[in-house]
């Protein structure tokens, strides 16, 4: 199935450096070409104390079009399927406030990050959800932007008494004020991001899609997500953790960081200016600063015992339907995952363009892996795997990740609700217990808008026949007048079950409404749309 999307960069080299967070110590041998070998020690990487850095001249002029591909970029000829959105040139930059000289190391990492590890730096591709350092400030006084105060209104002792109170951390409310300011201009401020990075620096471009038009609305969302968990230890560690080990593959390292927080929160306090302050910048630098360190972690571990990414090698290719195909590859070396998981896929045609594919079935003795994928209109990835791939092509993967797995130590029951090319990740998990030998009950729910769409309903078929413990129905929403969500219902009691959802992303969020109103807590449902996980892609 189509997992949470991303769109990501190739194993690119650009240099970094300067800027306000950078690592004290100077980085391994750079990625190369071959950076996929974890053969290189991995140092100690650390943002190190934030220091206002000077400017060697005034900022140049953001070209009209930020995002597009520099002449010489080896995927400079590939189309954006659409015209690209305008850029605005970058203005002066507020100066940063005495906040600025904060260290980076800040108690706030150790409190949420725990003892660090040494390693290599995570992407600058998908910046962390709270990618944001200060920018430096002018070089001249006259440089110097002064942002537009805006009058607050009076409030009346009566209003302020009846007025809700915002619960969270002190950091967690100012960060959220200046999302909620920047919300209707979230296009302004992305795209205000993305010209001073490629202006200022014009050598992380080549770490980027040439086509810039799906990668920039993903920025937001990460900040979005970070932003609603930001005083949720434990779901925020895990979600930067698995990208910091994701972002490995993009080849980028610790002193990428410096730019992206720099022109994120240069974006930031242009957008935000009726409401941004010394107070706000210093959250935001220790909310980045405490992230980055996350991620910046993950990444060394992670280095020390995985590859950056797997060459693998398609074996067979089953056009189930005209547009969906299921392809089962065979990797360079071992890959270890778990049943539920999802990965990474880069093609050979589309470079450094990433789409997320669940595991279509539980590890195999011989090695190999299989998706399910459907091609999608403008779908760059899905349509080159259904239409175009044959055995014996080559094609990238990420390591994986997602955490819609069994709990072996329990035997509850698994009820699961998989829509369209969300069976494949459901029939990895019923492949899971029936390995480990588990005869708790499994219910599956099939879910397909025509009998046509039900590609893989034989296959489920014979495991039901193989497999006393395991039901599947089928729910055709043309036939059942309902769609899949709204079919449990009329099942159950699910009180002693555990929910699995896979699926679109409209179907994940109606399926949590249905499965809390029958009963099941939301600490017993689990799925894996990153960002509600992030919507399904091409």
């Amino acid at each position: 199935m189509d997992a949470p999307t991303t769109t990501s960069a190739d194993n690119g080299t650009s240099g970094g450096g300067g800027g306000w967070f950078t690592p004290r110590k100077d980085p391994t041998t750079a990625p190369d070409s071959d950076a996929r070998t974890p053969d290189r020690t991995a140092e100690g990487r650390r943002p190190a104390a934030i220091r206002p850095v000077g400017r060697p001249g005034p900022v140049p002029e953001a070209p009209a079009d930020a995002t597009s591909a520099p002449p010489n970029s080896s995927s400079g000829s590939v189309s954006t399927g659409g015209p690209e959105q305008g850029r605005e040139a970058p203005d002066p930059i507020s100066t940063p406030g005495p906040h600025a000289a904060q260290l980076a190391s800040s108690p706030a990492v150790s409190s949420l990050a725990g003892a660090s590890s040494p390693g290599p730096a995570p992407t600058a591709l998908t910046p962390a959800p709270f990618a944001s350092t200060l920018t430096p400030p002018p070089t001249s006084a006259t440089e110097q932007h002064v942002p537009a105060q805006r009058h607050t209104p009076v409030t009346s002792p009566e209003e302020a008494a009846t007025a809700p109170v915002e619960e969270g951390s002190p950091d967690a409310l100012l960060i959220r004020r200046v999302m909620a300011e920047v919300a209707p201009v979230a296009d302004k401020v992305t795209s205000y991001f993305y010209a001073l990075l490629f202006v200022r620096h014009p050598d992380l471009r080549s770490l980027f899609p040439a086509a810039m038009d799906t990668q920039r609305d993903r920025l937001l969302r990460a900040l979005l997500t970070a932003a609603e968990h930001i005083d949720n230890k434990e779901v925020l560690v895990d979600y930067l953790q698995n990208l910091g080990r994701g972002h490995r593959k993009y080849g980028t390292r610790a002193e990428h960081y410096p730019a992206v927080g720099e022109c994120l929160i240069g974006a930031l306090s242009k957008y935000a200016a009726g409401v941004w302050n010394a107070e706000m910048e210093a959250a935001w630098v220790r909310a980045y600063t405490t992230i980055s360190q996350v991620m910046i972690d993950a990444a060394a571990a992670d280095e020390l015992r995985a590859p950056a990414w797997w060459y693998a090698e398609i074996v067979t290719h089953d056009l189930r339907t005209p547009d969906v195909a299921v392809v089962t590859v065979r990797p360079d070396q071992p890959y270890p995952f778990l049943a539920g998981q999802y990965t990474s896929v880069e093609t050979p045609w589309w470079p450094r363009i990433w789409r997320h594919y669940s595991f279509a079935s539980a590890p195999r003795s011989d090695g190999r892996l299989s998706f399910h994928v459907k091609a999608v209109p403008a779908g760059w990835v899905s349509n080159a795997l259904v239409h175009r791939a044959r055995p014996g092509d080559i094609i990238r993967l990420g390591p994986p990740a997602g955490s819609m797995t069994v709990d072996h130590t329990t035997d509850s029951g698994l009820l699961c609700l998989g829509g369209g090319t969300g069976i494949a990740p459901i029939k990895a998990l019923v492949e899971d217990v029936a390995e480990h030998g588990d005869r708790r009950p499994v219910e599956v729910f099939y879910g397909a808008r025509t009998d046509h769409d039900l590609y893989d309903i034989d296959t489920m078929l014979r495991l039901q026949q193989s497999h006393p413990w395991l039901s599947v129905r089928a729910i055709i929403d043309q036939q059942a007048n309902q769609q899949l969500p709204d079919a449990i219902r009329a099942y159950g009691p699910w009180n002693e079950f555990d929910a699995y959802l896979s699926g679109p992303p409209g179907m994940i969020r109606s399926g949590m409404n249905a499965l809390r109103d029958i009963g099941i807590p939301s600490d017993r449902i689990r799925h894996d749309s990153v960002e509600e996980l992030v919507a399904a892609g091409s």
